[in-house]
């Protein structure tokens, strides 16, 4: 085994995304709750039977709603995590399940970094990572932009130097 292998294990990344990724998240989330809040307004607006039915769905949908935005972004930045080393980049996302992965430099084909207009507004960034991998590229959701534009730079240099074949 030569040194290139020994170092590149799956491990847990150094690095946590950025603390303003939990408003993020929970805007988005809070986005998708209000959303799904028409189809019960269109319900009830069109239904002449009884109100009981009505409260009963909204009641749930309440607490669905407060138990989602107050539990999955503070749970989803403590799993999320990144690093970029001399000869990987790591990363570990989810929050129900939990994925691990990682991206031996050699194997990188491109660097992107992705700023939507959510993510602007928050001051955060995307980072993919492509390999030849069929599992996928490897994505850095919630950094901070400033985090994004070096990890970028320095990934991109990384890349450069590697003597492998990224395929």
């Amino acid at each position: 085994m030569d040194v290139e292998e020994q170092q590149v294990r799956l491990r847990p990344p150094a690095h946590r995304v950025s603390p303003r990724a939990v408003w993020y998240w929970a805007t988005k989330a809070a986005v998708l709750w209000v959303v799904l809040v028409a189809p019960q307004v269109i319900w009830y607006l069109n239904d002449d039977g009884p109100v009981t039915p009505h409260v009963a769905v909204a009641v749930a949908w309440l607490v669905l709603a407060a138990a989602h935005l107050a539990i999955m972004p503070r749970w989803r930045y403590r799993v999320h995590r990144w690093e970029a080393t001399d000869t990987a980049v790591y990363t570990q996302t989810g929050w129900i399940s939990v994925e691990r992965r990682i991206a031996p430099i050699s194997r990188v084909q491109t660097v992107d970094s992705e700023r939507g207009p959510i993510e602007r507004l928050f001051r955060l960034a995307n980072v993919t990572v492509t390999t030849a991998s069929a599992a996928g590229p490897i994505k850095i959701h919630g950094l901070a932009a400033a985090d994004t534009d070096r990890l970028v730079s320095d990934l991109t240099t990384r890349v450069a130097k590697s003597t492998g074949d990224a395929t």
